[in-house]
């Protein structure tokens, strides 16, 4: 920062002289001036993004807004969600802070947009309840949805489905709040640059029955909660689609595997076994990336509806009988190709 100093003690030959001396006015005009504004990232309990729809623009907002003149970001947040929803909330966690440029398409030259920092607080999922408890104004927000993350892009401005889900993978990551430019992560982990949540997730709702698959029921399909000894499970995610998907038995070497449970709807019966994971083969399918996640962020990146945390529970009874940890949430970490051993 440049050494600031009172004006009238400044004489002619210090202001000849090279340096880095300026006047509070002359530092004050050489500081870049930016709009601010903060938005709320809120999902369902099936992991769809609420986005609000108004009546000056086609596309799709997160709900939120501009930032009053000495107005705390975060305080901007929970009044824009009053206005706008008629839900009252604190959202103290930040998800996302991003800087818009100033050549941004799409605002009018008479507006003489600046550039913007942009707050993305993190609104937690909502209840049925909840949902239904809110209450638009008379105008400026005609609808809202919750639309899957995949959808975003057909939604929204560019920029800001870029944000809401740079946002989200924030959420799920669990590490603090990411620093977007133009809504890319300055440091992109492992999901940002595997594009995970970029397709529309493949949704399974039948209802979680636990032990295993009666001999009655054929099996469409086969997958495994592989534990790792630190009590994260491998997970793979296609390269060319960002789609996550629990492994089959056979993607690592086993042991004390058992069968877990099996979801049965109209599309069949898919079945789940646990097991330790004590090793990855060297030349796996190059099509995916194997990542170590927590059981939780594997249910944060599937569409398997209310079950999920039927499921969910499962997995952990199964993790206590094998006798491993609770995982610390942290960003899922891409595993190399040429494998790895216990």
């Amino acid at each position: 920062m440049p050494q600031l100093t009172d004006q009238g003690a400044i004489d002619e030959d210090e202001r000849e002289r090279a340096g880095t001396w300026m006047t509070p006015a002359e530092y004050g005009a050489s500081r870049a001036a930016v709009w601010t504004a903060a938005v709320v990232l809120v999902t369902d309990t099936r992991g769809r993004i609420l986005v609000q729809s108004v009546d000056y623009r086609a596309d799709r907002l997160l709900p939120g807004g501009a930032v009053d003149a000495g107005e705390a970001p975060s305080a901007a947040a929970a009044r824009e969600l009053r206005e706008e929803l008629g839900v009252d909330g604190r959202y103290p966690r930040g998800l996302a802070v991003d800087w818009i440029p100033a050549d941004t398409p799409g605002f009018p030259p008479e507006m003489r947009f600046p550039g913007e920092i942009l707050h993305v607080y993190d609104g937690g999922t909502w209840t049925p309840d909840r949902i239904e408890a809110v209450r638009l104004p008379a105008q400026e927000i005609t609808a809202i949805q919750f639309a899957e993350p995949a959808d975003l892009p057909a939604l929204m401005d560019p920029g800001d489905a870029r944000r809401a889900l740079s946002a989200l993978r924030a959420r799920v990551n669990g590490s603090g709040a990411a620093l977007l430019e133009d809504g890319r992560p300055t440091a992109p982990t492992a999901l940002d640059r595997l594009g995970v949540l970029r397709t529309r997730r493949i949704p399974q709702h039948g209802a979680w029955h636990p032990g295993p698959v009666p001999e009655r029921l054929p099996v469409q399909g086969l997958s495994a909660w592989l534990f790792a000894p630190d009590g994260r499970v491998l997970l793979l995610i296609s390269r060319a689609t960002g789609a996550a998907h629990l492994p089959p038995p056979a993607a690592g070497s086993t042991q004390d595997a058992l069968p877990l449970g099996y979801r049965h709807a109209e599309q069949g019966v898919h079945a789940r076994v646990v097991a330790r994971l004590t090793g990855l083969a060297s030349g796996a399918d190059p099509q995916y990336a194997r990542l170590l996640a927590t059981p939780e962020q594997v249910r944060e990146l599937s569409d398997w509806g209310p079950a999920g945390d039927d499921e969910l529970a499962a997995v952990h009874a199964a993790r206590t009988r094998l006798g491993l940890p609770v995982a610390t949430r942290t960003p899922p970490t891409e595993l190399p190709e040429e494998g790895a051993r216990r």
